[in-house]
């Protein structure tokens, strides 16, 4: 299984997005990329520059969970040489998985060796469940499960200060009243690269809340334990 996850695509681009996926991408023939901006309800905004960004390199093909039958997204994610999930509000990005019914063949696929790309909720959706993310649930969403990929938690976009990062702290802990594993805190920066069963910080800054205990930082290159 190879998940690379960021809190941030890049620096007013979505350069660490492309890093991560040119290793799957440069030596295949007319590789396809299934792209699944499903958290944005304006994710056309978006495709001047997702395709701009891959251009040379891939070609996107979009998913629309409103547009397309079950069967007709799973054909994308069977053809794709990986898949790219950006972010926006997790709730609707997780809703709209659920009631596509693809969830669990896109689960199967990734964990089957299909490279996942994700930053903020995308990054978030790989957890058990999406609980921490910092979005308002205004489509009502009921579904509340990740991909459960991985037994962390993702929090995007941790505050560089210490009164935001207090504020966050408190919020998080309650997470802990009801839910014991840990939740990763990822810097805008931060990328966390899963290779199988280990999980890994490979950039940036990030944190790690475990039940009963104070936060830890990470260290860069060193494995992510539960």
């Amino acid at each position: 299984m190879q998940l690379h996850l960021f809190s941030t695509p890049g620096e007013n681009d979505i350069r660490y997005v492309v890093e991560a996926s040119r290793p799957y991408l440069e030596d295949k023939d007319d590789p396809i990329v299934a792209f699944l901006p499903l958290a944005s309800l304006y994710a056309e905004r978006w495709m001047e520059l997702n395709e701009k960004s891959f251009r040379g390199l891939a070609r996107l093909e979009t998913v629309s969970a409103e547009l397309m039958t079950q069967k007709e997204i799973e054909d994308i994610l069977r053809r794709a040489a990986l898949v790219y999930v950006p972010g926006g509000n997790t709730f609707l990005l997780n809703h709209r998985l659920h009631i596509s019914g693809v969830m669990p063949y896109l689960r199967k696929k990734i964990q089957s060796g299909l490279p996942f790309i994700g930053f903020s909720a995308g990054t978030i959706l790989c957890g058990p469940n999406i609980l921490t993310a910092n979005d308002m649930n205004t489509v009502g969403t009921p579904h509340f499960d990740g991909l459960n990929l991985i037994p962390f938690n993702f929090f995007a976009h941790y505050a560089d200060d210490g009164y935001g990062q207090s504020v966050q702290d408190d919020w998080l802990g309650d997470y802990h009243f009801f839910h014991d594993n840990p939740v990763v805190m990822l810097s805008d920066g931060a990328y966390v690269k899963v290779d199988g069963k280990k999980t890994t910080l490979v950039r940036g800054n990030a944190w790690i809340l475990r039940k009963g205990a104070e936060k830890e930082r990470l260290e860069q290159g060193k494995g992510i334990s539960p």
